[in-house]
This record gives C-alpha cells, structure tokens and sequence, in this order.
C-alpha cells in the first residue's frame, strides 16, 4: 500500500489536541449571552454547541477523511465503515447555558473492534480525561484509576437525572435514594470521569444518546471501571440510554441487583 494514501491512525494525542481547540471556543461563549434554540426533543442548543462541532468536524475530516463522523448537533457524515469519530460539543447544554461549570465536551473514536478512544474534557475546568485501548486512562497527563470499591453500602453513589429517573421508574429512584453511603443527585460526563479519577464509586444515568456515553465507556474501563446498561450487557450505538458505571466488577454487580430488584418489586 502506498503509504500516503493510507488512512492516518487516531490516537490520543489527536484527540487531546482536537478537544483543547474546541474547549478554547466553549470557554470564550461561557457564561456571556446566547442565543437558545429549542430542538425537536426540547433538548437546547445554543450558537456554542454549533460552533464547537464545527470545528470538531473540520479538523477530523482533514485529518482523518477516511474516517466518518456521527455528531450530536448534526448528525452522520461520511463513511463508517473504515471507523468513526463520535462528538458530543457540549455534554450539558443546560449547564452550559446557567453558568454551571460542569458541562463537556465528549469525542470517542470507534473502530473493527469496537471503541477505541475516549476524551472527556471540561473546558471551564481546563481537566482532560482521555483513554485508548490498552493505555489506560489519563487525567491532564497523570494516569488515573477507579477506586476499587467493592461494597455498594460503602460507596458515594452518584445518581444522574434523578427527575427522569424519578418519573419514569420511581421504584429505582426510591431504591438508589437508600443506597449507598454518600449519595449526590447530578447530570452530565462528570460523574462518570470522577468515577475513572477514583473519587466517585458509582453513577446511575439514565435517557442518554450514544454520543452521551460511549466515549465515556472507554475512559471508565481503561480506568479499571466497568460501565454497561442496566442490564449489564455492552454498550452499543442501540444500547437504550440506560447505564450504570461502577469502579469494580463487584460493585457493579450490586448495582445491577438493585435495579433488577426495584423493577420487578
């Protein structure tokens, strides 16, 4: 093969340096007046998200044409085939949009053997969590590791959309409103990068996309952690939205029961 028209191969450092420049524009429209536009799904979206996965869009496809894109804000481009980038510009428009500091920015890459990059930055934070198979996980350069908890009675639990949670399965929200040993109500990426920094044990989310929670899988399990659906099989690009991420096999286990417990109760 010549080598000059073969497909360049992503790593993390693409990454990082895609999601420093789009973090740079995310951080600049923070906390200044935004024009908010309400989606078919009455999720926001502001001029930001836009802008971020703009840029997102022209860097990956000068650096990778091969590769196809599947993005948040404007869907799949491109061929998937030869693998694909997926971006999530603002994980936490909301957030974003009432000066809250903990919004992100997602960006995975997936190839023939499933995902194999995953970053998670906080712009307004100036944190960057990146994995690649096999290389572990990595917070702003420093390797980092899931905490190694064991026992969900032991455990700060951090339960993401609680309201959504609470409306459409009130018996899981009762049930993770006693479980644990510390527990802290909360949205977006964060929660789950904490878990894969080691100073969060578990996260129940719930009504995600894949661009939510598939670059975050890989930083979770390079981390040591493990992250499935409700039901604990793998997370796919059909998975429901559904997740639960926990530092050890064994935590997760007891979370698995809980909610298994709680929907057929």
């Amino acid at each position: 093969m010549n080598l000059r028209s073969a497909p360049a191969s992503p790593n993390r450092e693409d990454a990082l340096d895609i999601a420093r420049r789009a973090s740079a524009i995310a951080k600049d429209r923070f906390r200044r007046p935004l024009d908010v536009q309400i989606k078919a799904d009455a999720s926001p979206v502001t001029q930001a998200d836009l802008a971020v996965e703009d840029l997102v869009r022209q860097e990956l496809t000068r650096r990778f044409p091969h590769h196809g894109i599947f993005g948040e804000e404007f869907g799949k481009t491109g061929a998937m085939s030869e693998g694909f980038w997926i971006v999530d510009p603002i994980d936490g428009t909301r957030s974003f949009l009432s000066g809250q500091p903990l919004f992100g920015f997602l960006l995975g890459f997936f190839g023939a053997d499933g995902a194999e990059i995953g970053l998670v930055g906080m712009p307004a934070l100036d944190e960057f969590f990146v994995a690649e198979t096999g290389c572990g996980a990595f917070l702003n350069g420093q390797p980092v590791r899931a905490s190694g908890q064991t026992e969900l009675g032991s455990a700060i639990l951090y339960i993401n959309e609680g309201e959504r949670i609470w409306r459409a399965e009130p018996a899981v929200f009762a049930a993770l409103m006693s479980a644990g040993q510390t527990r802290r109500l909360a949205y977006d990426c964060y929660p789950h990068a904490l878990v894969a920094a080691g100073h969060v044990d578990a996260v129940v989310d719930y009504g995600l996309a894949p661009y939510d929670f598939l670059p975050v899988s890989v930083l979770v399990r390079e981390a040591g952690g493990v992250m499935t659906d409700w039901d604990g099989a793998p997370l796919t690009v059909e998975s429901d939205g559904r997740t639960v991420t926990a530092a050890t096999p064994a935590l997760h286990a007891q979370l698995l029961q809980l909610l298994q417990g709680a929907r057929c109760s």
